[in-house]
């Protein structure tokens, strides 16, 4: 397993970070142990969750996992997702932050987080209010760094910028969905974390399953065919054709695809860690392997071939 620095910030994190939003829900809690063990295994040390993971469930599960040991690893949740009855269930108020972060604490059964991220943009909250929320949960000692996820490149700017002029903790990592065919953060989320030297924790790295091949069969089960909102993310033709020629690269070339896509994430120079996750230990295997798997530059140009090229950032230069 190699372990990268976060950021600025001089946390060191493994290029796999366990994604958990299937325990307490789609993994028993039995089953959510073995994941877990099986990540730590591998050398995993970088923990995903959020408030609203199977209803907070998932935050309770690892608490449970790493009771004992909670040093050994660093644990990130997230905040915006409505838990309690409207009007003030969710969001990015301060009113919401600072009763889900404690709420958070209690349930994983800890006194600090190491991560705290919004959940996604709330665009009927001032950033100025909720990073002054954010500031004071690291002044308070609850939270070491904070971040986002979801936001789009100008909104990570500017929160940035907020931060810069009004003297408040700037974030520290970001957490964007990146995967072969859903490559759009290379556009400007990407190369602005570089610039900006964010830590870079992406999600989907399969691609909900579509990249793993298990959909081309006859009878496909998963969150891909039973999950709405995963069907209008990833049901284009064109995504569904990508997917076809990667995990036929995949099978030539002599390695499982998720190992494969995995690894093809955690090699774009921006990225961190991939968040992995899965129902079941076996199935997190091979996402684990990647960790090990020598993927060459040339093996990732051949891969990036297979999906049809995103926009470039567009800056005018051209037109000067």
């Amino acid at each position: 397993m190699e372990y990268r620095v976060v950021g600025r910030t001089g946390v060191r994190v493994s290029s796999l970070c366990l994604g958990t939003m299937t325990f307490g829900g789609e993994a028993s809690e039995a089953e959510s142990a073995r994941i877990f063990e099986a990540s730590v295994a591998a050398g995993v040390n970088f923990v995903d969750t959020a408030d609203v993971y199977a209803g907070g469930r998932s935050e309770e599960i690892v608490g449970r996992l790493l009771a004992g040991r909670r040093d050994e690893f660093v644990l990130v949740s997230k905040v915006f997702g409505r838990k309690y009855p409207p009007p003030n269930a969710g969001g990015s108020s301060r009113r919401h932050i600072v009763r889900a972060v404690e709420d958070s604490l209690r349930r994983l059964g800890t006194d600090r987080l190491d991560f705290y991220l919004l959940h996604q943009f709330d665009a009927d909250v001032p950033l100025e209010e909720t990073l002054g929320a954010l500031d004071d949960l690291v002044r308070r000692g609850l939270v070491l760094y904070v971040g986002a996820s979801n936001f789009a490149a100008w909104q990570y700017m500017k929160a940035l910028g907020i931060s810069e002029r009004d003297g408040l903790e700037r974030f520290a990592v970001i957490q964007p969905m990146y995967n072969l065919v859903k490559r759009q953060a290379e556009v400007e989320i990407l190369p602005m974390a570089l610039a900006e030297r964010l830590g870079v924790m992406t999600f989907s790295p399969l691609g909900a399953g579509l990249l793993t091949g298990r959909y081309a069969g006859e009878d496909p089960r998963g969150r891909l065919v039973e999950n709405e909102r995963y069907q209008r993310r990833y049901g284009l033709q064109s995504y569904v054709a990508t997917a076809k020629r990667f995990v036929e690269y995949a099978h030539e070339a002599g390695v499982d695809p998720v190992t494969l896509a995995v690894a093809w994430c955690t090699s774009h120079p921006a990225v961190t860690a991939a968040i992995v996750g899965a129902r079941t230990a076996a199935q997190v295997a091979p996402a684990l392997a990647a960790a090990e798997f020598v993927l060459t530059p040339g093996m990732r140009a051949e891969v990036t071939a297979l999906s049809p090229e995103v926009p470039l950032a567009h800056d005018r230069r051209e037109e000067a």
